[in-house]
Order: structure tokens, then sequence, then C-alpha cells
């Protein structure tokens, strides 16, 4: 079970991360949410838990709990510019739909 960062994501969150002045990494979890049942949620992390999982890709670290995991095992992250466009794109192999405006997901 893993989770991984492409090497663009990994520079735009280690980047952010010294932006923001601390942070030891990024949280990938999911919730229930949206109209195809479940959503990501990204966040900073500050300090580590005992129950997170954690993973590292290209010197950056990206953190989850057990829960998210069984949903988000094998997706790889990645940071991607389109023209004006620019985000993070999940590359989740779990994924069976998503919904019409890209917001959430189901497996």
């Amino acid at each position: 079970m893993a989770l991984t960062l492409s090497e663009a994501a990994a520079n735009h969150v280690a980047n952010f991360i010294k932006k923001r002045g601390k942070g030891l990494g990024i949280r990938l979890a999911v919730k229930t949410s949206g109209c195809s049942g479940m959503a990501y949620k990204l966040e900073f992390v500050d300090v580590e838990s005992d129950t997170d999982l954690v993973f590292e890709s290209h010197g950056a670290k990206i953190y989850t709990d057990a829960k998210s995991l069984a949903y988000l095992d094998g997706t790889e992250l990645d940071y991607t510019k389109e023209g004006l466009n620019e985000g993070f794109k999940f590359n989740n192999p779990n994924v069976k739909n998503e919904c019409g405006c890209g917001e959430s997901f189901g497996v």
C-alpha cells in the first residue's frame, strides 16, 4: 500500500511549505461529500500523529490515515499547469466514477 507524489507535486509542496515557513508535508484524506460520494481533502501537516501513515516521494512527505488509505492506495498526486489553470491532479486507480464537476468520486 502506498501513496506517491510526482516530482512536480513534490516540488510544489516543498516550495509552498518553504513560503509558509513551517510544515512537515501534506495530508491527503477522503471525506464523504459531493454527488459521487467521496471527495479529496488536502491540508498541511505541522505535527505528526501516532496514527499517521507516512509516505515519501522526491523528498516530500504525504500523510494519510488507515481509513482513507483504503480508498487512496496506489494514488499518485500530480501537479499540473494547463494554460491559466494549475493545481493538483489525483491519479487514483480505485476510482470507478467521477461527478461531472470533478469534485467527487466513487469507488
